[in-house]
């Protein structure tokens, strides 16, 4: 079941899950009470969509007809927390690629419960590799880089709500190394006229993620810069179906009150 249709997010994921042999689709998802319509179309097949009001209902019917499934939540991020504990009281593993709320409470709240799940702000495999070099750096090599001034710069889609949380993962990595920033310095780029000045594609304006970490010495002769740009929303739901398939097999090994990392599902550990 992939929860946050009609958003774009959702409908790419379930683009790629249709796509598979491996998978059968819910006909039903989760939506905002503010969302004026009653079903979506994606390649042909309908979806129901399902206002907070008629979720208790909707449930038991799925289960009833499919029992144990998985479900995807890419819904708003002032959903997050109460979409988990609804997950974790009717104990449906799921992963969570929406960022925002309260990640501890989250977290909490599967391992408090009877069920598991992959809960990520980046479903993008090859910036999880990036994220674990920066982890082990910032472990290896603490404080290497004290003084520094950073500058984190991140652009979304307009209609992304919160900051990053792939940015705001990052910052845990350089306060390791030595710099001393926040969350609330990371600058978000919203606006479409300001992105084209980027350099964000025309087409992608509306479904992309560009970061920039940009670190200066104290007296200025020494600059470093990483970046990561993506274009369109295929890499995270690649990676999303990476997600489901280890939660199945998580699943299948009777794991209970878990929470697994996409750096877990690189690892397959």
């Amino acid at each position: 079941m992939v929860n946050g249709l009609p958003g774009k997010m959702s409908t790419k994921v379930i683009e790629y899950v249709s796509a598979s042999p491996d998978f059968t689709l819910s006909p039903f998802s989760f939506t905002g009470s503010e969302v004026n319509m009653d079903h979506v179309s994606i390649k042909e097949m309908r979806y129901g969509l399902v206002p907070p009001t008629e979720r208790e209902k909707c449930i038991a019917l799925i289960k009833e007809y499919l029992g144990q499934f998985l479900v995807v939540d890419f819904t708003h991020p002032s959903a997050v927390n109460g979409n988990a504990e609804f997950y974790c009281q009717h104990e449906l593993p799921f992963v969570m690629g929406t960022t925002g709320g309260d990640r501890e409470a989250l977290e909490q709240t599967v391992k408090n419960s009877n069920i598991i799940a992959v809960i990520a702000p980046n479903m993008a495999k090859q910036i999880v590799a990036f994220q674990a070099m920066m982890e082990y750096a910032a472990t290896a090599f603490s404080g290497a880089f004290k003084g520094y001034a950073l500058e984190i710069v991140e652009s979304h889609q307009q209609g992304k709500a919160d900051t990053s949380g792939t940015a705001k993962a990052m910052v845990k990595y350089f306060n390791e190394l030595g710099i001393s920033f926040s969350p609330e310095q990371i600058i978000m780029v919203r606006n479409p006229d300001e992105q084209r000045r980027m350099g964000v594609p025309e087409k992608h304006l509306g479904g992309h993620g560009w970061h920039t970490y940009t670190l200066r010495s104290p007296d200025g002769t020494v600059l470093f810069r990483f970046t990561h740009n993506i274009n369109g929303r295929d890499v995270y739901a690649a990676g999303t179906l990476d997600a489901l398939r280890f939660l199945q097999q998580k699943v299948d090994a009777g794991d209970k009150g878990k929470v697994y990392s996409m750096t877990d599902v690189f690892k397959g550990v």
